[in-house]
């Protein structure tokens, strides 16, 4: 295949494209190409002929399809297979922890919260995923066709019951055991992967998760799409928790790296204050940095320090928020947690993982102890103040464009150097404080979009906000701005 070609499939340190209808563009030959350039590069990496590589899927309805080529491809290189079937992304690197399974590497089958059409390739080594740049040279060995040769062997073997253990263990060990007895606990996994979660975790720890929602996968997913962002979903577990009566709810996205919660009254506990709530959580321990991606609120700081951590804006991007994490503990400034708005969480503990299940595990702990003492999970969010006006809007480039790159970023450095006061811990774009909120202008990491924060404490100041960042942008002439005025409506 032509490295243009496989250049499309990347997607920051995944492969994506799209595998169902007329105009498939994650193929097999291209999922073989790309598999077979794993086996190659994990060979030299570990200079080892005789590797053994897992694979998993989560419920999408290409799963099967793209599965079978992906197994095809390692067999034909000489790798053994362990097929996992349906998996969760973060059992995929944890049974590379495990040393009965003695895996060099592995892969996971899926896109994560994208419609059911999409799907993709995740890799593994006992160091971690795999990075941008080495997904880079993983499709310039698939463009150039290099792979080993031989004959391995397929097995079958699932991971999710040891992984489910494992984490029932975790929550057991600080809470003795069934610690969620008379809690009523309910999980809407979307039809993805998160139904194990229900019957294999909270079950065990004594929870009534009677009520939960779209446990069985479903690779269309007719309900929802499986996504702790989608409104329609965290509406769903909402009203799902107050309609049973629940004292906790849980939503995953497809492949459970992410996930968020709601509260017995049915507010949910997302982006900012799901940051809070983990934050609370970690803190008193030994306090630390917390580390999160650029677009969380300023109340987000203002609690943290008031925890007596220290609060680290850092790029967008799950990984490099974790990679800042991993950085700031290495260099000996102790960093408890990396967290983005999207509910990707990761603890130093925990291999750097970003793992839903794993999040909500620490959240139970806390719900457990809350309970013991009188206390609710929601009260250590007191002092937390949340803006009463939230929303993102993403303009683009027309047609006088000429470098989108490089004039996003002249919009941003000129709206630094105008006079309007900013953010002195800018790391990424810039944020612009008005009278009515504050706004972060920002360039995306590949497309040619300019995505645009606003938050206000006022019920409607982002849109009063977002007239006067219209007023300013209508200057440059290569600015796309109908989906801004279309939000100020």
């Amino acid at each position: 295949m032509k490295i243009d070609d496989l250049k499309k499939l990347k997607s920051g340190t995944d492969v994506r494209g799209v595998a169902v209808g007329e105009h498939i563009t994650l193929t097999d030959e291209a999922v073989s190409a790309i598999t077979k350039a794993f086996c190659f590069w994990l060979n030299k990496k570990y200079n080892k002929h005789e590797l053994k590589i897992a694979v998993g899927n989560d419920s999408r309805i290409s799963a099967q399809r793209i599965s079978r080529a992906v197994i095809d491809a390692l067999i034909s290189c000489g790798a053994d297979v362990v097929y996992t079937g349906l998996s969760s992304t973060p059992s995929m690197f944890l049974l590379l922890k495990e040393s009965d399974w003695n895996c060099d590497g592995s892969i996971m089958i899926t896109a994560s919260h994208l419609p059911y059409d999409k799907n993709g390739l995740k890799f593994f080594t006992p160091d971690g995923g795999l990075s941008s740049r080495d997904i880079d040279a993983l499709l310039t060995l698939a463009a150039e066709e290099k792979c080993t040769v031989g004959a391995g062997k397929y097995f079958e073997m699932s991971f999710m019951d040891t992984y489910s253990r494992i984490l029932v263990e975790k929550v057991e060990h600080v809470c003795g055991i069934k610690p969620l007895a008379g809690k009523k606990i309910i999980v809407d996994a979307g039809n993805g992967a998160g139904g194990f979660f229900a019957e294999k975790v909270l079950v065990p720890l004594g929870a009534d998760v009677s009520g939960s929602l779209y446990l069985e996968p479903d690779g269309y997913f007719p309900h929802h799409i499986p996504n702790p962002e989608d409104r329609v979903a965290i509406d769903c577990i909402s009203k799902a928790v107050v309609e049973t009566g629940a004292d906790l709810g849980i939503i995953f996205d497809t492949d459970v790296d992410r996930a968020a919660c709601v509260d017995k009254g049915g507010a949910e506990i997302n982006r900012n204050s799901l940051i809070a709530l983990i934050s609370a959580i970690v803190l008193p321990e030994k306090g630390g940095v917390i580390v999160t991606d650029s677009v969380t609120s300023v109340h987000l700081t203002e609690f943290i320090e008031s925890l007596g951590g220290k609060h680290l804006r850092f790029k967008r991007g799950y990984k490099n928020v974790i990679d800042k994490c991993r950085e700031l503990n290495e260099n000996g400034e102790y960093s408890p947690l990396a967290i983005e708005t999207s509910g990707h969480a990761a603890f130093p503990e925990n291999y750097y993982l970003d793992d839903g299940a794993y999040l909500i595990s620490k959240i139970l702990i806390c719900l457990s102890k809350q309970a013991k003492e009188g206390k609710t999970l929601t009260s250590l969010l007191d002092g937390f103040k949340k803006s009463a006006d939230e929303a993102e809007v993403r303009i683009g480039f027309n047609a006088n464009s000429r470098d989108f790159k490089a004039e996003g970023e002249r919009v941003i450095e000129e709206l630094r150097n105008g006079g309007y006061k900013t953010a002195e811990d800018d790391c990424e774009g810039v944020r612009l404080f008005f009278e009515n909120g504050n706004v972060i202008v920002r360039m995306s990491v590949h497309d040619p979009v300019m995505p645009i924060n606003f938050e206000s404490d006022e019920a409607h100041g982002c849109k009063e906000t977002a007239i006067k960042l219209l007023g300013i942008l209508q200057a440059y002439d290569f600015l796309e701005l109908k989906n801004l005025i279309d939000y100020i409506g």
